[in-house]
């Protein structure tokens, strides 16, 4: 068996545990009568936040960690992060102590499929259609830097850690499906938020995608590489993909705000907080690229971060004197 198909059944198999143990409880949890499964049963029919991360805790942080210690890859929280918001959203909406307004809910169900959908694509096409071709570059820079404590440390870095941004930023799903209300004209905005963010992740991403496979040919033929991606969304942001990206959970909160439940933006406020750390990660290993570094660090000049904006004076002046 190749690598690539036993990672894949690897994958599809991980979260059985969670799903079987859900899909018995729903099942059984009103009509068993096991005294000691009939409490077990109440306790995650009223607890609907602490058993989604419960389920989260053994099935994707233990068991997901073990497994990338077997392999010495943790790259499969990367395929799951597309996929574990769609598990929660269904989660919720079949809850027994769900309540809500059932357009509201296929409206955010049908979204969150089209942004897993997106960003699975996205995931694989990037990886050349392979499961577990490698992990994150970020957890293969904490492997170098921590060394032989990598393989505990990794337990709260790359899991425990992922625990709190997947059900901190999906906490509007929840609330979505905690609270009845009438759909209103914010329900229309906020769906407005979430597929121009998801739009615009694809187009950016695409793009991304489309450069590196040409840099990666002109490697190939020996030729120069370009430097730099300063065309279509990349030439009013340096981050578009990351913008698209935010504007899907903030549409979300949203969603959540319209209900009365603003408290949940603390999920992707904490997200958005991360993600500007990571942008500062990017843009210094770009900088440490040689063939780029002097392109870069104009581009950074030039061209707005996140938010899509026209190229700075300094761009024009740098174009008249390459001229």
């Amino acid at each position: 068996m190749n690598r690539n198909l036993r990672n894949a059944i690897i994958a599809f198999l991980a979260p059985l545990p969670s799903i079987l143990f859900y899909l018995s409880f729903l099942r059984n949890y009103s009509s068993t009568s096991d005294p000691e499964l009939s409490y077990i049963h109440s306790w995650c029919s009223h607890h609907p936040l602490l058993l989604a991360n419960l389920l989260f805790f053994f099935n994707v942080n233990f068991l997901f960690w073990v497994i990338g210690l077997l392999q010495s890859s943790h790259w499969m929280i990367d395929v799951y992060w597309t996929v574990i918001p769609v598990m929660l959203v269904h989660y919720f909406a079949s809850h027994p102590l769900g309540q809500y307004n059932k357009w509201r809910s296929m409206i955010v169900v049908i979204l969150t499929w089209v942004w897993s959908v997106r960003l699975t694509h996205n995931y694989f096409r990037r990886e050349n259609w392979e499961w577990g071709a490698r992990e994150d570059w970020r957890f293969n820079d904490l492997r170098k830097q921590y060394g032989k404590h990598w393989w505990w440390l990794s337990f709260f870095s790359v899991y425990v850690s992922q625990q709190i941004f997947l059900i901190g930023i999906c906490l509007p799903l929840y609330t979505i499906h905690s609270v009845d209300a009438p759909l209103n004209i914010w329900d229309f905005v906020s769906s407005g938020i979430c597929l121009t963010g998801i739009v615009m992740a694809y187009f950016a991403d695409t793009q991304l995608h489309e450069f590196v496979t040409r840099n990666q040919k002109l490697k190939e033929q020996g030729k120069p590489k370009i430097p730099n991606l300063d065309t279509g969304l990349w030439y009013y942001s340096r981050h578009p993909n990351y913008l698209g990206e935010q504007l899907w959970w903030w549409g979300l909160v949203v969603f959540a705000w319209n209900l009365g439940q603003g408290w949940t933006l603390i999920g992707a406020l904490v997200n958005t907080l991360c993600l500007v750390y990571v942008t500062i990660l990017v843009e210094r290993r770009m900088v440490k690229q040689e063939y780029r570094a002097e392109a870069y660090r104009v581009y950074q000049k030039t061209t707005s971060v996140w938010i899509p904006w026209f190229k700075s004076q300094v761009a024009t002046a740098t174009k008249d004197k390459s001229t």
